[in-house]
């Protein structure tokens, strides 16, 4: 049997564009045409997508996916052992923060007053704080540290409930835009690493785009702050700070 485009996509969850991306950079190329010329896929085409798909839930580059399925040395047993245990982590992590945000949702039910800790819990294991004081360390001569200390003093449960809600939105956006394939150099990703620098402005302290070029790659070289944004969508610190850099040029 063979498939449309338009059944693949439905059966796999992702966008007929999606699948014009792969087949057009020749990750995904269908086996067949029908005569009229439109794409067909077989049983060994959905095999190879399942394959693409989970590597990339990980977080995987296309580039790196493309390399792992054409390695004429990879065995798909290996790759479902590799994929079992990368997973294993993945779920580990979620777990983990889906206890702090059950927590958090207690704690509002009943009225009880978070610590600044536990109202991040939900980040990992750091306070966030730390981030901001090590870019005023690195960057010279700035009050970021002391401004995010004095605006999150006065901040109602209203305040961080608002707060979490705004992050949390963005960060779906951010999760279904990667989804969609767009690069992130594209206007759209571009526009939401502004909106990022933007709640950090105005919620926290004032972020200039140096500024928020430096957290970018913090981003992705603290490990807890990559899996922070990582939990949210596998690859996403890279394509962020990627994002905020080509924001930051076409700002400049």
């Amino acid at each position: 049997m063979n498939y449309s485009v338009g059944q693949v996509a439905g059966f796999a969850g992702v966008t007929v564009r999606t699948l014009h991306h792969y087949d057009e950079i020749g990750l995904l190329s269908p086996s067949s045409r029908s005569h009229a010329g439109h794409r067909r896929y077989d049983e060994a085409d959905l095999d190879r997508l399942q394959r693409i798909l989970f590597y990339r839930e990980l977080g995987f580059p296309l580039e790196e996916v493309a390399v792992l399925l054409d390695d004429p040395r990879s065995d798909p047993g290996e790759h479902l052992r590799r994929q079992h245990a990368l997973l294993s982590e993945r779920i580990a992590r979620l777990q983990q923060m889906a206890k702090a945000v059950e927590h958090a949702m207690e704690a509002k039910k009943m009225g009880i007053n978070l610590t600044p800790e536990e109202r991040f819990e939900v980040f990992g294991d750091h306070d966030p704080e730390q981030y901001a004081e090590e870019a005023e360390q690195r960057w010279g001569d700035t009050d970021a540290y002391a401004q995010s200390q004095a605006r999150t003093a006065a901040y109602t449960k209203e305040d961080w409930r608002r707060v979490q809600d705004e992050a949390a939105d963005w960060s779906a956006r951010y999760a279904a835009l990667m989804e969609a394939g767009e690069p992130a150099d594209g206007e759209r990703a571009m526009d939401l690493a502004e909106e990022h620098r933007l709640h950090i402005h105005t919620r926290f302290y004032d972020c200039s785009y140096e500024m928020h070029t430096c957290l970018g790659e913090m981003y992705v070289a603290d490990e807890r702050f990559k899996a922070h944004y990582d939990a949210v969508r596998p690859g996403l610190a890279e394509h962020l700070r990627d994002a905020i850099l080509a924001n930051a040029v076409r700002k400049a």
